[in-house]
């Protein structure tokens, strides 16, 4: 069917295009998309096995949605993903405020304008782009923006009594008739607003003041609802909740691998940070367990979540540290180095809700913290575990590195601003380091082989074999006794 010719309602019942409601588009449209093998919910990762598969049932059962998570879980992103489920082009009656549907019409308008021009009737397609209506709810949204109310100015134009439904302005949600409707944080809408939607979820009729309306709007409605909104905030009420169909849990990625999909996805670099940045694989590892430390730490706030735009932020953060740095140097290129990591904490300390304890260690102590605990976290996958508790006479495979520091007069200082070559040069100092690494990693690449390095001292801070002091150049690491050998 080309709709390019089809501008009239005579010209559309010539073309025998049979209208269908929004929810049977969508569920004809996923059913196709299953049978060939289609991915429903493209750039969405880590809810392949849980998430994706509930919402397609739901989809399938016809039922108006609600995303139940924490923040950062892709609920929004997956209510505007749904439009990929819609027919591309719908027909609309031109002038129609709530999208009458030329074959099935509703408002007041379109069926009179209908009955006077019959076939003649102009129609236009609209896109699916845009058929997607939000809303975020807040304590301050009434009645009349949601459904409506009687607009004065209207009716002193046209001269009209109140009691004419022509002077009634319609409010978002029957202008998003025939759409996906999303309504964000559902509980922060106050209770005699969420009662206003219970006749629209169940017989797709609305209110107006006085006006007893019969609009059979025809949407499909997804909210999304945060689990702690349901102590602090506000709640769902209970008759809304029942009219439902279905209610969703997401989740956070479960594993360093999806988390690592995400961050690479969402991130927004610039083309020469790319080009001129390398990033070991490791970093990225670590800045993925900052998160999975931060989501288990006693210093956070577990109820209120830690959400995946912490590590999209950090990762952004991280490399414009690099970058800075690289054109501080002069450099032409450059690796990430683990010193770069203090230049996230401005990232996290934002993206934290911090428990009573947390706030009195304050946010950059726990931002720091949480860096070292990731540190601790992943050193045992890539060399042997340091036990705290050691005889004296048992060797260990770090104790040339500690000895190196020991003997060494000299404190070791890693400068942020230090270029390519002298920050190589002063790693490649410490010997026992190249040796750790020729035996334990044998196969780290030259190019990450110096984060590597600079992870090993970061690791022997955490498990008190070396120590580590920030000051405002740079990073001091030493032997744990320097500060009392100093003293005497």
């Amino acid at each position: 069917m080309n709709i390019e010719n089809i501008k009239t309602l005579g010209e559309l019942v010539a073309s025998g295009y049979q209208s269908r409601s929004i929810k049977d588009e969508l569920r004809e449209n996923l059913i196709r998309k299953i049978k060939n093998k289609e991915t429903t919910f493209v750039g969405i990762h880590g809810y392949e096995n849980t998430v994706i598969p509930e919402l397609e049932r739901a989809i399938l059962s016809k039922h108006n949605i609600n995303l139940l998570g924490l923040r950062g879980q892709a609920k929004t992103r997956l209510a505007r993903l749904m439009l990929n489920l819609l027919d591309e082009y719908i027909p609309v009656v031109v002038g129609s405020e709530i999208n009458d549907d030329p074959l099935n019409p509703i408002s007041r308008f379109a069926i009179e304008i209908i009955r006077e021009k019959g076939n003649e009737t102009l129609i236009y397609w609209m896109h699916r782009s845009e058929r997607f209506a939000e809303k975020l709810a807040t304590p301050d949204v009434t009645v009349a923006d949601i459904i409506g109310d009687i607009d004065p100015i209207k009716a002193a134009n046209l001269k009209l009594s109140y009691a004419d439904d022509r002077v009634i302005h319609y409010g978002m949600i029957p202008r998003a008739n025939r759409c996906i409707f999303v309504i964000n944080e559902l509980p922060d809408l106050q209770a005699r607003i969420q009662v206003a939607l219970f006749n629209i979820l169940q017989e797709g009729d609305i209110q107006i003041r006085g006006f007893k309306l019969r609009l059979p709007l025809d949407m499909q409605f997804l909210f999304t609802a945060n689990p702690e909104d349901y102590t602090n905030r506000g709640s769902i009420v209970t008759p809304l909740k029942d009219r439902i169909g279905s209610q969703i849990l997401t989740h956070y990625p479960e594993d360093i691998e999806t988390a690592k999909i995400i961050t690479q996805q969402e991130a927004k670099l610039d083309k020469r940070q790319t080009e001129t940045i390398f990033v070991p694989e490791l970093a990225k590892d670590l800045l993925e367990q900052i998160v999975f430390e931060a989501r288990e730490s006693e210093f956070v706030d577990a109820k209120s979540g830690v959400s995946a735009r912490l590590s999209i932020t950090a990762f952004e953060n991280l490399l414009s540290t690099a970058e800075r740095r690289l054109l501080i140097s002069g450099d032409e290129k450059t690796t990430l180095r683990l010193s770069d990591f203090d230049g996230i904490i401005p990232a996290i300390t934002g993206k934290v809700e911090l428990v009573y304890e947390g706030e009195q260690e304050g946010a950059a102590f726990v931002a720091k913290s949480l860096i070292g605990n990731a540190v601790k976290s992943l050193f045992p996958i890539y060399f042997p575990e340091i036990k705290k508790l050691e005889k004296q006479t048992a060797e260990s495979p770090y104790d040339e590195v500690i000895s190196w520091f020991f003997n060494t007069d000299s404190d070791f200082e890693i400068l942020d601003d230090l270029n390519e070559e002298a920050y190589k040069s002063l790693l490649d100092k410490i010997a026992p380091l190249e040796a750790l690494l020729s035996e334990h990693q044998p196969n780290t690449k030259k190019q990450e082989s110096y984060f590597v390095k600079e992870f090993v001292l970061w690791a022997l801070v955490e498990f008190k074999k070396l120590s580590k002091y920030r000051f405002a150049e740079g990073t001091q690491f030493k032997d744990p006794y320097g500060n009392f050998i100093d003293g005497l």
